[in-house]
């Protein structure tokens, strides 16, 4: 910066400033003014000749003024011999009347419950904090209500209640035999009444994560995860022809996975299906996603879709590997001691312990080639596949196809029982290709596979990429619950 042309009254003008600011005679004031338009003019020629030096010119001046400022300071007054004035000044309220108290929202309390076959109007409401007796008598004496609210678990509940406990809005929601359908009753105050309707509406998808670690059995890893049963079911049949659940989870051993809830107004109603899994062990992992080939295959035939790994490769082989939902096998492929017979002898199937009643389904695609009571396996169907394999289900209570029917695999032909030489209800199964017998875990595993056609590669690679984001996002979860 150079300070060419400056004016040099601005120093004078600066000292004068004490002539206001400091009780000083007047020969003494007019001697610093007098020395300041000296030093002004000095130093106004000074910086004209030596302006390469401004720098340094300047920085003297602050610290000399610095200095001044400093001991100027000093001669002032001690502020606590200043005078001070008190000022008082009245200020008028906001009048009352000017005030809408009616402008202000009214205040409502929303709770949600689950309906209990214990429920009686009183009670139901009181437990979602609603104290209102003729709210009461109207679900008492409504018949929608009655049918719908009072004696009926599982029902979710919805109440609006006012400041003073009132209700103001009560909506119940259940599911329909309807796909992505539920039903929804509305009870309303209306003036000094109620009144209810029931409506139909449309379940909403949304996606959930979650993940878990093994520390004894899969279902209690899942509900320490807060993972429904239904969930923990699909994810052992997902990864069934990988991993036996039975015999081979170790503890430590973790699965993330990815699944569907179907929403009622917000609030889930059901699970749906699992859109994307992963689970470790014994350190290996196993990665699963859904997937539907967009549009119909060369032969005009839609896919129903299917689980593929995540390079491509079905998961649905062309047997299953039990014939009933995840359960406990009571007796596998081997030798034991025969519980009626009393002797040691090959156990040439695999037994499955089920309630009566259990939906038995055929593994594999085939022909019915027996139906009815045969010996000691009581009610049995015998299932024809290709390559000369048949499969057999014993001890059934129910027999639900005739001979020579065709099923097809996941279909249901009978239910558990506990007919013929059986101690208990399961099913007993077997598997058999010319004669032989094989375990039909190991037979299911080493069963053919189908890829992903290769007209729907491009759209299941795009949906593989966004799979393993979310399969990593889920996993997060649980090393966040970990810290």
């Amino acid at each position: 910066m150079i300070l060419r042309g400056l004016d040099p009254t601005f120093f004078s003008q600066l000292l004068c400033i004490s002539d206001t600011a400091l009780p000083l005679d007047s020969l003494l004031i007019n001697q610093l003014i007098a020395n300041g338009h000296v030093f002004a003019n000095t130093s106004a020629r000074w910086l004209t000749q030596h302006h390469k030096r401004v720098t340094a010119a300047v920085a003297a001046v602050l610290l000399g003024g610095g200095g001044g400022a400093f001991a100027v300071a000093s001669l002032a007054p001690n502020a606590a011999d200043m005078p001070v004035r008190e000022v008082l000044e009245s200020v008028q309220p906001l009048a009352a009347e000017n005030y809408n108290f009616d402008a202000v929202p009214a205040f409502v309390l929303y709770r949600t419950e689950t309906t209990r076959t214990s429920d009686t109007a009183d009670t139901l409401l009181k437990r979602m904090g609603v104290n209102d007796p003729e709210a009461a008598a109207y679900l008492r004496n409504d018949a929608s209500a009655r049918q719908i609210l009072l004696g009926r678990s599982g029902r979710q509940v919805t109440a609006e209640a006012l400041s003073d406990q009132r209700l103001r809005k009560l909506t119940a929601r259940w599911n329909t035999d309807a796909d992505g359908q539920f039903k929804r009753l509305v009870i309303e105050r209306k003036g000094t009444g109620f009144s209810s309707h029931v409506e139909t509406s449309a379940l909403t998808a949304s996606s959930q994560l979650a993940s878990g670690t093994i520390q004894s059995s899969l279902f209690a890893a899942t509900d320490d995860a807060k993972i429904p049963d239904a969930i923990a079911v699909q994810l052992a049949e997902i990864f069934s022809t990988e991993i036996d659940f039975r015999r081979s989870l170790r503890k430590g051993d973790r699965f993330s996975v990815v699944y569907e809830t179907m929403e009622a107004d917000g609030e889930p109603m059901r699970t749906g299906r699992v859109l994307s899994a992963e689970f470790v062990n014994a350190g290996k992992a196993y990665q699963a996603m859904w997937f539907q080939s967009p549009g119909p295959d060369a032969q005009g035939v839609t896919s129903k879709g299917g689980y593929y790994a995540l390079d491509g490769t079905s998961l649905r082989r062309a047997f299953l590997s039990s014939p009933v939902e995840f359960s406990r096998v009571s007796s596998g492929f081997a030798m034991r001691f025969h519980p009626i017979l009393k002797q040691n002898r090959p156990h040439l199937g695999t037994d499955f312990a089920a309630s009566t009643g259990t939906p038995a389904r055929t593994v594999g695609d085939g022909v019915v080639e027996f139906a009815g009571a045969q010996n000691g396996y009581g009610n049995v169907i015998f299932v024809k596949h290709r390559g000369n394999t048949e499969t057999v289900y014993a001890h059934l209570s129910k027999v639900m196809v005739k001979r020579g029917d065709i099923v097809s695999q996941g279909q249901t032909i009978g239910l558990v029982g506990a007919t013929g030489w059986a101690t208990g209800p399961h099913l007993h199964f077997e598997v058999r290709t010319n004669g032989v017998h094989h375990d039909p875990m190991k037979f299911a595993q080493q069963s053919e596979t189908i890829p992903v056609p290769a007209t729907a590669k491009p759209a299941f690679d795009r949906l593989a990429q966004q799979t393993k984001v979310a399969l990593a996002a889920a996993a997060g979860m649980q090393t966040a619950r970990a810290q």
